[in-house]
C-alpha cells in the first residue's frame, strides 16, 4: 500500500509553519493512524483512497483539531483519532465531490474517478466515512459522535444544494454562501469544536472555537473562489479559469453578473455560464469584465470580512504563542498563493 506522505512545510507562512513544527509529532501519529486505517483486505480500497492522501495538501483540517486541542491544554490522545478521523471525513467529501463535478483532477494531479472509476471512488469514500465514525467512537464521547455525525450530513445537504445552484444564475450571494457554509465551512466548524467538548473547556470556549473554524471555513472557500481567476497555477494546483470551465456559480461570478452593464453582457454570462456554451476567448473576455468589476477583490474583501471575525473569537483564550499563531492562519487562509 502507498504510504501517507508526510505533511508539507510551507516556506511562505510563519505562522502555519509553526503551528506544523508544534504539533509535528502529532502529526505524524495522526499519519501513522490513516496509514493503519487504510489497511484493507480488498486492495482497490487503499489504492484509491492513499491516492488522494497522498497528493499532498496542507491538511489544515486535521491541524485546526490538534492545534484547538493544545489551545486547550488537552493531554490526552483522543485528539491524534479525532484529527484523523476529520482528515477521512475531508477525504471522503473530496472522492465524492469529484465524481459530482467530473473533475479530471486534483491538487494538479489526476482525480481519483478518472483513474479508477466513479463508482469504486464513491465507494471508497464511504468506506472512508466509515473509519472515520469508527475512529470516533474510540474516543467514548457522545458529544464527539454529535458534533461529527451533524457536520458529515450537513456536508452531505450542501452538495445537494450546490446542485440546485450549479450553472444558475439566480443565485443569490445568500444561496451561495449557505452552499459555502454547508460544503466547506462545517467541517472547520467540527474540527475545532470537537476539540474544545473533547477538552471540558466550558460551552462558552468550545462555542468560540466553532465559531473561529465557522469562520475561517468561509474565508477559506471565498478566497478559493477567488483564486480561480487571480491564482498561480503553480502554487494552487488547479489551472486558471477551472471553475469557469466547469460553469461554476461563484462569488466573482455573481458580482460580475450583477455588475452587467447591458444585454449583451448578461447574454454573455447566461451563455458561459447556465449554458457551458463556451467558445476560445471567452475566459479572456470574462477576466476583462471580472477585473472592470473589482470582482475577485470584493470577494477576497468578503472573505477578509469572516477571518476578521474568526480572529476576534479567539480572543476569549488567553495569550500565547499558538493562540496568535491560529488568528495568523486567516492571513494565510485569505492571502494564499497569490
Amino acid at each position: 500500500m502507498t504510504e501517507t506522505m508526510p505533511l508539507e512545510k510551507p516556506v511562505t507562512d510563519k505562522p502555519l509553519d509553526r503551528i506544523i513544527d508544534a504539533l509535528r509529532d502529532d502529526m505524524t501519529a495522526v499519519d501513522s493512524i490513516l496509514t493503519d486505517q487504510l489497511n484493507s483486505s480488498t486492495a482497490l480500497i487503499p489504492q484509491v483512497a492513499a491516492h488522494l492522501i497522498a497528493a499532498g495538501g496542507k491538511r489544515v483540517r486535521p491541524l485546526l483539531t490538534l492545534a484547538s486541542a493544545r489551545l486547550c491544554d488537552y493531554e490526552g490522545d483522543h485528539a491524534v483519532r479525532l484529527a484523523a478521523a476529520v482528515e477521512f471525513i475531508h477525504t471522503a467529501t473530496l472522492l465524492h465531490d469529484d465524481v459530482v463535478d467530473g473533475s479530471a483532477t486534483r491538487r494538479g494531479k489526476p482525480a481519483a474517478n478518472r483513474l479508477y472509476g466513479n463508482k469504486p471512488t464513491i465507494l471508497v469514500g464511504d468506506f472512508l466515512f466509515s473509519r472515520a465514525f469508527q475512529l470516533m467512537v474510540e474516543t467514548g464521547s457522545v458529544d464527539v459522535l454529535r458534533i461529527l455525525s451533524k457536520a458529515s450530513a450537513i456536508i452531505a445537504e450542501g452538495e445537494v444544494m450546490q446542485l440546485a445552484t450549479a450553472n444558475n444564475l439566480a443565485t443569490t450571494e445568500a444561496d451561495h454562501l449557505a452552499v459555502i457554509r454547508a460544503k466547506t465551512a462545517a467541517l472547520f466548524a467540527a474540527a475545532t469544536e470537537v476539540s474544545g467538548s473533547l477538552s471540558g473547556v466550558g460551552a462558552e470556549k468550545t462555542e468560540a472555537l466553532r465559531v473561529y473554524g465557522d469562520c475561517l471555513g468561509i474565508a477559506f472557500q471565498l478566497a478559493d473562489d477567488a483564486l480561480d481567476y487571480a491564482g498561480d497555477a503553480g502554487t494552487t494546483g488547479k489551472e486558471l479559469g477551472d471553475d469557469f470551465r466547469e460553469g461554476k456559480v461563484t462569488a466573482p461570478i455573481l458580482i460580475a453578473y450583477a455588475a452587467a452593464r447591458d444585454d449583451e453582457e448578461r447574454a454573455f454570462w447566461k451563455r458561459v455560464i447556465e449554458k457551458n456554451d463556451q467558445q476560445d476567448g471567452d475566459l479572456d473576455h470574462a477576466m476583462t469584465l471580472i477585473r472592470r468589476d473589482n470582482a475577485v477583490e470584493r470577494t477576497l474583501d468578503d472573505a477578509r470580512r469572516y477571518g476578521a471575525q474568526a480572529k476576534a473569537a479567539l480572543d476569549i483564550f488567553p495569550a500565547s504563542p499558538l493562540r496568535d499563531d491560529l488568528q495568523g492562519l486567516v492571513d494565510y487562509v485569505v492571502d494564499r498563493d497569490r
